[in-house]
């Protein structure tokens, strides 16, 4: 077994086909399957099911997978820490869209400023989708947010945290915002609009305002874009919307045009794999720690 079969197993796997993996390795394709064959050779198992051009993982494939991705990364941060070239670490950061948007500005310059070194590349999903990424190692870290009292396991119970890591951040109420003709409003059971709009499913934010509102039906969900979109579908008089606190000053919306009323908390918080471990992690962790607003 060596790094370049490594690199072509995962590649493979990615694009589920040898022509289009060949493609992306600028290789021929006969060597893609001699490879892929040397190394199943090797490993005494078939990695992929041949169905006429589809290359899809085995059940041992899936599990080698795993242990790919790790040995290719650290292969990846053995070469950086040789390089004498100076070039630049990269980090895998996945993020939420709220986050990204409120935080992320203040904190990335700062960043730059003392780790030159390290280049982010920046993934953005809702909650679910990024942890499910890091538990894949498709990304290094996350920031991630999860209500306040709730545990990750239960209010995500289709992602492994036995495997992952979590450090808190900082929290901040959970806003549902109605149109300004809208009756006052003290819970959901006075809620008179039946449409609510917000970001992916996956997001926490969310599903914080499902649980909030009971969903009744014939309550309904709209699926935007973004929080202006969000804002607007709010200010149209269709719908009552959802947004972290930190987002409702960014939308250019002042009081007198929504009312608010409170879902909830939720805890952003930084998400790695448990016993990872490398420079640049520790630089971005100390740096988000560090940050105005940590853990407040």
């Amino acid at each position: 077994m060596d790094f370049p079969s490594l690199r072509v197993f995962l590649s493979v796997a990615e694009h589920r086909s040898v022509t289009r993996a060949a493609a992306a390795l600028g290789r021929v394709a006969s060597n893609v399957t001699t490879r892929i064959q040397q190394l199943e050779e090797d490993l005494g198992v078939l990695l992929f099911n041949r169905d006429g051009k589809q290359m899809t993982l085995t059940r041992e494939g899936r599990l080698f997978l795993s242990y790919a991705k790790r040995m290719a990364a650290l292969a990846d941060e053995a070469r950086h820490s040789l390089s004498a070239s100076g070039r630049p670490a990269t980090l895998r950061v996945g993020t939420m869209e709220s986050t990204a948007a409120s935080r992320l500005p203040h904190i990335l310059p700062r960043f730059a400023t003392v780790a030159p070194h390290i280049s982010l590349r920046l993934t953005m999903g809702a909650t679910r989708d990024l942890a499910r990424a890091v538990l894949a190692e498709e990304l290094d870290c996350a920031l991630i947010a999860l209500p306040i009292g709730k545990h990750a396991a239960a209010w995500l119970a289709d992602v492994d945290f036995c495997q992952l890591e979590l450090a808190p951040l900082w929290s901040e109420e959970v806003l549902i915002i109605l149109p300004p003709d809208h009756p006052p409003v003290r819970n959901a059971t006075e809620i008179t609009v039946g449409t609510l709009a917000a970001l992916e499913a996956g997001c926490t934010y969310r599903r914080m305002a499902d649980d909030w509102l009971g969903r009744p039906p014939p309550f309904m969900t709209i699926e935007m874009s973004s929080y202006h979109a969000v804002a607007a579908s709010v200010l149209a008089g269709g719908a009552v919307g959802v947004v972290p606190a930190s987002i409702l000053s960014q939308l250019q919306v002042s009081r007198d045009m929504i009312q608010t009323v409170v879902a909830g908390s939720a805890q952003t918080s930084f998400l790695t794999r448990k016993n990872a471990r490398s420079s640049e992690l520790d630089t971005f962790r100390t740096a988000l720690l560090s940050a105005d607003g940590a853990s407040s």
